[in-house]
């Protein structure tokens, strides 16, 4: 085989299992993308309130790690200049309330604008922040089920980056304080009282 044959070649060699990660990569997140929104729909659903903190967290804390590595890989470039249109984006209003509703008296917490270029003090809010995200992997998604893989990376990346990321970071902050003191601002005298009745029983 002559030397251009050879590293033709090796350049498709190359492209082929490029994009077969990229492949896998986009089946990963898609799967991400599904628990994180069925997850979030249960939490909303109300069914389970004291379980909502903590699956909460786990959800948020599962997407992010989707997202650091869409963010820690190069640009992807999907196949089409403009973004396909995959139709109405999906509704989630209801969604949003009924977080809204779950979580009345914890949703909102102070925020910064940008903790690099504007610290300035502004308030975030959790229902919103889920609810972003939802919004963000249910649009990439339906890319992703439309058989638009690289579409849907590229969406998923430019919003993680962009959008979601940041929204997902805030919340699993909230999330993680929120829990600590459900679980560490106990009464002194309940846990006093716990602890004699495990030790006489």
């Amino acid at each position: 085989m002559r030397d251009d044959e050879s590293t033709a070649s090796a350049t498709l060699e190359s492209a082929g299992d490029q994009l077969s990660d990229l492949r896998a990569l986009a089946a990963d997140s898609a799967e991400e993308a599904r628990v994180y929104l069925t997850t979030v729909t249960d939490i909303a659903s109300g069914a389970n309130p004291a379980a909502a903190l903590p699956l909460g967290l786990l959800a948020v804390s599962q997407v992010l790690v989707m997202g650091a590595r869409l963010g820690a890989i190069e640009d992807i470039v999907p196949e089409d200049r403009f973004e396909v249109d995959p139709g109405p984006d999906v509704e989630l209003d209801p969604l949003r309330e009924n977080l809204t509703n779950l979580l009345e008296g914890l949703d909102d917490y102070a925020d910064v604008v940008d903790p690099v270029t504007e610290p300035e003090l502004t308030t975030g809010s959790l229902s919103n922040d889920l609810t972003v995200i939802a919004s963000a992997l249910a649009h990439g998604l339906r890319h992703h089920e439309e058989g638009r893989i690289l579409e849907a990376l590229w969406w998923w990346q430019f919003s993680y980056l962009s959008d979601w990321g940041e929204r997902a970071a805030s919340a699993l902050r909230v999330l993680q304080a929120l829990l600590a003191h459900v679980r560490l601002d106990a009464d002194p005298d309940a846990v006093a009282e716990a602890e004699f009745d495990a030790l006489h029983p």
